[in-house]
């Protein structure tokens, strides 16, 4: 009797420690799942990402646009860079003053127009659609 008992447990042993496991496939299927969803999140959120972004310089454009009419409202006859905006204070030193693809602003100004401060935009080539500006160059 006692080996029939014994086998019983062992028997009974077996079929739990068969069913805690969690096979390989079991797994796979989790993590592809899971991969798929975190696609999903990428696919949603990238695009938002991008008009961060570009509002972000929009805003940076602005700021600097006005930082430079007040520059030239005292010194009408120098278009400054960023660094004279810096140094003379028309812009605080820690102002972050690249655009969010990490290109310097540009600042022109024309003879006798408001001046013309712009990103180039996410393909970082000046002229295109996608160069985010503020003033005299018109654009967005």
């Amino acid at each position: 009797m006692d080996t029939r008992a014994t086998q019983s447990r062992n028997r009974i042993a077996r079929r739990l420690a068969a069913q805690r496991g969690m096979t390989l496939i079991e797994i796979m299927i989790v993590v592809i799942i899971m991969a798929m969803i975190a696609t999903g999140v990428a696919v949603a959120v990238m695009p938002r990402l991008e008009d961060a972004r570009v509002k972000s310089a929009k805003s940076d454009v602005a700021a600097i646009r006005t930082a430079v009419q007040l520059y030239l409202a005292e010194n009408p006859s120098n278009c400054p860079s960023i660094e004279d905006l810096k140094n003379d204070r028309y812009l605080d030193k820690g102002r972050r003053t690249t655009d969010p693809w990490d290109q310097e602003f540009v600042i022109q100004c024309p003879d006798g127009d408001d001046p013309d401060v712009y990103s180039v935009g996410p393909d970082k080539q000046e002229g295109t659609e996608d160069d985010v500006r503020a003033g005299g160059g018109g654009g967005e």
